[in-house]
């Protein structure tokens, strides 16, 4: 289990993060809020608690790296890179706006913490492994983590990145894929199921986790068994729910890409003020 009061003070990370997701796709009128408010506990995880980066030094080589491979939820690793100190949280208000460094999908040239610019779903993970691969001919012992969505795992560039993080014994590769159910479309399900996700990873080499995405405790066991993996890349396949923590969000493949108006914001943010009141209170 994990210290009650870390996992509190995560608790309320991640509700801050949530707030900067829905402040910065508000205010840019257009962006992906459902996948990344499913992604907010596991980036808060990551970024807070688990990885080894350096705000003040985002390029230095040492570091951890991630590859948001599912691009379109920049909102949520904005407001993770931001709430950690690599830019002002004051700059999610000019998410997509001209001038703004805050693109509608990660620029690595520009954004301080990004390390691969990514939205052409399916490369990302491409790019993780080659940034694995470096680390081992290098030998700079990095982590690099791909977060992944299942309607993207979707795409056949998926499974050859698959192939070759296996045949290179990529252990220094944690991979995780937010099965959330839904894809722009519909239900993954429906659409082109990539079902069953565990098995397809395991027969392609891969030591397969599953956890519950917006549990503090099983993200600390799923992530404290990936770390005794030698030998063969790790995936962690996260049960999440889109728009977690948004009432009118949860569950909802309309909010997969649309964003809120006035009104939808200020409930948005009322129930997430509520969530993090009761948390610091």
């Amino acid at each position: 289990m994990m210290d009650l009061t870390i996992k509190k003070q995560l608790q309320i990370t991640a509700c801050k993060i949530r707030m900067g997701i829905i402040e910065g796709v508000y205010n840019a009128k257009s962006g992906h809020p459902g996948g990344s408010l499913s992604i907010a506990d596991l980036l808060t995880y990551l970024y807070f608690n688990k990885m080894c980066i350096y705000p003040d030094k985002p390029s230095l080589e040492e570091r951890d790296r991630l590859v948001l491979s599912k691009g379109h939820c920049a909102p949520g690793l904005y407001s993770a890179l931001a709430h950690r100190g690599y830019f002002d949280t004051e700059l999610l208000k000019s998410l997509r706006h001209i001038g703004s460094i805050l693109q509608g999908h990660p620029d690595m040239k520009h954004i301080p913490g990004v390390d691969m610019s990514t939205g052409s779903l399916g490369q990302g993970i491409s790019a993780a492994c080659g940034m694995a691969l470096a680390g081992k001919i290098k030998n700079i012992p990095y982590k690099v983590y791909a977060i992944l969505g299942d309607g993207e795992i979707e795409e056949g560039q998926v499974w050859e990145a698959a192939m070759f993080a296996a045949h290179n014994k990529l252990d220094n590769l944690l991979a995780i894929v937010d099965n959330n159910g839904l894809q722009i479309d519909g239900k993954i399900c429906e659409v082109c199921s990539p079902e069953p996700i565990t098995d397809k990873f395991a027969a392609f080499g891969w030591h397969v986790i599953t956890m519950d995405a917006h549990d503090f405790d099983d993200i600390e066991r799923a992530f404290n068994e990936a770390e005794k993996i030698s030998g063969q890349p790790v995936v962690i396949v996260q049960k999440s729910v889109k728009g977690k923590h948004v009432s009118f969000m949860e569950n909802n493949v309309s909010w997969h890409g649309s964003a809120p108006n006035k009104e939808q914001y200020e409930q948005a943010m009322a129930e997430l003020n509520n969530v993090l009141n009761e948390l610091e209170g």
